[in-house]
Parts: structure tokens; C-alpha cells; sequence
């Protein structure tokens, strides 16, 4: 009887390039906490602490690149690279980088740097790219960049980062963006960046979080009903609390630590300054360049809170949907969480240093066809793949609470990896479903599979 293949290879990204990651000694991949990665279609990003290497991995020769980015990180400071995401519209393709000093920082393609943004003066540990896009069920989208902080996380919306990279590509391409740049300062040419609105939270109330995400919209408290603004649902993971969850409002000025820091600090800042200029009047030397200030917080009320100890909360991923989040702890457990009761639904021990990923499957499906665009989305069903590098297998369970579907061995340093979400236009509209697919990465032989989408 012939084995069974569970996985797909599509290309291999083995070149003397990676040499500069680390590459050449066994399970490189995932030892070095450094490395990071981030996938898109055809495309993969790998970095450590000062580079950034973007890799093709199609059989096409022309999306086979390599490209090498440098970012200019200060050397005073300690900077380095602690995060990296793609960002995909329906015709732009840029790379979010996040520095341990709170910036965010943009690249096109080509290595070129489109923003730079400080968010908060602490290190950036994740960036989250997600959506819930418009259909019958649900009169709104909700597309956002997430970005998870020590006890802070950030969230940008999805329009707003896009208006800023049409503009940018709309200026690059009349060359105006290019002659505006040489006549630049280079003192001036971090404050030239346009600054992204976006909101702040301050979620340490149970200590400095190890993971979060914003995981939907939710009703406002009773005491305001009436409110125009939106509020979003929160989960942390630490050490401290496993699990807390916090009622995020997008208001400013309910918060009243931001409405005194607002009001008074100017306030307090412009005083100082006339006072000064009394005693020094005729010192008009060359101003010093300000440092940016960092974005007020706005309210962040606590819902629940898991404290477990010795247990500590490590990795978390979202759903899709957001409605379901797997948090993986320093006991070797991975919990489910039910993100809207905020209760845990189920329980799997003995993963030590897991990592998960959720993903689409055809269960009991005819699969006489190959090609998964035949299929609708009502035909495949939520799964949960389970990468255990102590036992070296992958298990893919059935969600909610659903059996075993697969059991896959895999080499040592191998990595699972799925690609971003990709903002949606408002005005296009998929014909086809792309299911939600994971990834394997073998680090030590470059080879790039998928896990196949059906059991047969």
C-alpha cells in the first residue's frame, strides 16, 4: 500500500544568501530567536537582528528576487529588528518592519524606505494583520494592522494605511517623490513622513504582555449605549496573568490619565518655554531637533483575568474570524479560547514549544476534483495544525471540538508559516474562495510545502 503524502512541495529558497542569517548550521531556523518571518504569496521575508532578505520562491524566474534591506538602525540605541509582516492591497505589496525603539518602518519592493512612524517608546514584539470583510452577515469591514507592544498595543486601520501608500506610489511614479527627496535635509528627512492616525492603549494592568490581539468589535458597556465610538475586544497573554481580556474604547478623552497628560503638559511645556526665553532672550541658536512625542492612551477597561503561576502565556493566534485564539504556555499546554465568552472550550497537554496556526480542510468531501476553486466556503471547515518540534510531527484537529484529522512527520528545524491577510477593495469582490493554507518551511534544506487541503 503506498504512503500517503500529506504535503505539497512548491519550491525550494536555498542560496548563498541565507549564509547571512545563520543558514549552514543545523536547525538555524528556529534556534536563533532572532530570525524572523513573514509570508505572502510567492514571496518570503526572513531577518535577524539588522537584515532583511526577501526571497521568490515561484517557478516563475521573474518572481524569483532576492533582496537585501539594511534599515538604519541607531547604534546609541541598541536598535534592532524585532518584528516583520507583509502588507497586501489589491495592487501594492509593501513590507511592515517594527524596531525595538517603537518605530514602525515601510518598505517598498525594491528595498525602499516609505514610512517611518514612532508608535511608542518600547519595543515593538508582533505585528498582526487582519479583517473581517464585508458580507450579508455583517454590515461593515473591519481591516486593521495590530501592533503589539510590552504592555501597549496599537492599531491602525487598514484605509488609512492605504491612502498613505497610493499617495506614496502615485508621487514615486511622477518622479516627484524622488526630487523632493534630494533636496532634502538629512536631518529633515524622518520628520518628511506624513504620520498615520491611529490608536493607543495601555493594556500592563496585570504586567507586560508576551502576545495580544485585537480580536473584533464589541457592544459598548450599558452605561454608553449611545456612544458613536467604537470598541474593540482585547486578549493579552504574560507572565503574570495567562490570560486578560480588555474592553478597548477608540474615545481619547475618556481616558483620564490622557485627558491630564493632553491638557496639562502642553500646558505646563508652554509656560517653561516663555519663562525661559525671559531670562535667555537673545539666544537664538539652532533649535535642537524635538524628539517625537509619543500618542496619548485611550481607555482600556479590564474584563477577566486568568492568573495560573508558575503557568505562563507565550504564543497566541487568532481565527480568521477572531473568534477563537490558541495560547500556547510554559507548562506545554494549548489552550482554546472561545474570544467572545472568554472561556476555555478545550485543552491539549504535552506541546512543549508548540506553535499553531489555524486552516481550511475538505472533510468528507469527493475529491475526484483538484482544483479548490470548484469548492465553496460552506465546504471546508475550520481546523486547528499543531506543529510539535519536540515530537516532530504536525496534528491538524478539527474545531471546535472535533477529532484528529492528521498526523505528519516533519524534519527537525522545520518552521509552519501561513501567508498574510490581504486587504480586500471595497469596490472587487473574489469570484473564487481561497481557503486558509499553511505552510512548511524546512530550514535546513530550503524546501517550501503545503499541507494539503483534503485527507485523501
Amino acid at each position: 500500500m503506498a504512503k500517503r503524502n500529506h504535503t505539497t512541495p512548491l519550491g525550494c529558497i536555498a542560496c548563498d544568501e541565507l549564509s547571512e542569517l545563520g543558514a549552514g548550521k543545523e536547525s538555524w531556523l528556529v534556534e536563533n530567536p532572532f530570525i524572523l518571518s513573514a509570508l505572502d504569496t510567492h514571496s518570503l521575508a526572513l531577518s535577524n537582528k539588522s537584515l532583511i532578505l526577501i526571497f521568490g520562491w515561484s517557478d516563475d524566474p521573474f518572481d524569483n528576487m532576492k533582496v537585501k534591506i539594511h534599515p538604519e538602525l541607531s547604534p546609541i540605541g541598541g536598535e534592532y529588528i524585532t518584528a516583520i509582516e507583509w502588507l497586501v492591497f489589491d495592487d501594492i505589496r509593501v513590507l511592515a518592519v517594527g524596531i525595538s525603539s517603537g518605530y514602525l518602518l515601510i518598505y517598498s519592493l525594491d528595498g525602499g524606505l516609505i514610512h517611518k512612524q514612532i508608535i511608542y517608546p518600547t519595543r515593538i514584539l508582533k505585528l498582526r494583520v487582519r479583517g473581517t470583510k464585508r458580507d450579508i452577515s455583517q454590515d461593515i469591514s473591519n481591516e486593521e494592522v495590530c501592533i503589539v507592544m510590552d504592555g501597549v498595543i496599537a492599531r491602525f486601520d487598514g484605509s488609512d494605511l492605504q491612502d498613505m501608500l497610493r499617495r506614496w506610489f502615485r508621487d514615486t511614479q511622477t518622479n516627484f517623490w524622488d526630487q523632493k527627496r534630494k533636496k532634502r535635509d538629512l536631518d529633515d528627512f524622518e520628520n518628511s513622513f506624513e504620520r498615520v492616525p491611529y490608536q493607543l492603549w495601555s493594556v500592563n494592568k496585570y504586567g507586560a504582555c508576551a502576545d495580544a490581539a485585537i480580536t473584533g468589535v464589541m457592544p459598548p458597556p450599558l452605561m454608553e449605549l449611545e456612544s458613536s465610538h467604537r470598541y474593540y475586544r482585547a486578549v493579552t497573554i504574560g507572565n503574570d496573568a495567562v490570560i486578560s481580556a480588555y474592553r478597548l474604547s477608540e474615545d481619547k478623552n475618556r481616558s483620564l490619565v490622557g485627558a491630564i497628560l493632553s491638557k496639562v503638559v502642553p500646558a505646563t511645556f508652554s509656560t517653561i518655554a516663555s519663562f525661559s526665553k525671559l531670562i535667555w532672550r537673545s539666544d537664538r541658536a539652532t533649535p535642537k531637533k524635538a524628539e517625537p512625542k509619543p500618542q496619548s492612551f485611550a481607555r482600556a477597561a479590564s474584563l477577566t483575568c486568568l492568573k495560573d503561576p508558575p503557568r505562563k502565556g507565550e504564543k497566541l493566534t487568532l481565527s480568521p474570524s477572531g473568534t477563537l485564539a490558541t495560547i500556547t504556555d510554559s507548562l506545554g499546554r494549548i489552550l482554546l479560547l472561545d474570544t467572545q465568552a472568554l472561556v476555555v472550550v478545550r485543552l491539549w497537554k504535552g506541546y512543549r514549544d508548540a506553535n499553531c496556526l489555524f486552516m481550511e480542510m475538505l472533510v468528507n468531501k469527493d475529491s475526484a476534483s483538484t482544483s479548490y476553486h470548484e469548492y465553496k466556503k460552506s465546504d471546508y471547515c475550520l481546523c486547528l495544525a499543531i506543529y510539535a518540534p519536540k515530537k516532530g510531527i504536525i496534528e491538524v484537529w478539527q474545531m471546535r471540538t472535533g477529532p484528529r484529522l492528521l498526523t505528519i512527520q516533519c524534519a527537525k528545524g522545520s518552521k509552519i508559516l501561513q501567508p498574510t491577510y490581504r486587504f480586500s477593495s471595497s469596490m472587487t469582490s473574489s469570484s473564487s474562495y481561497m481557503p486558509l493554507e499553511v505552510f512548511l518551511l524546512n530550514g535546513d534544506s530550503g524546501q517550501l510545502s503545503v499541507l494539503n487541503r483534503s485527507l485523501h
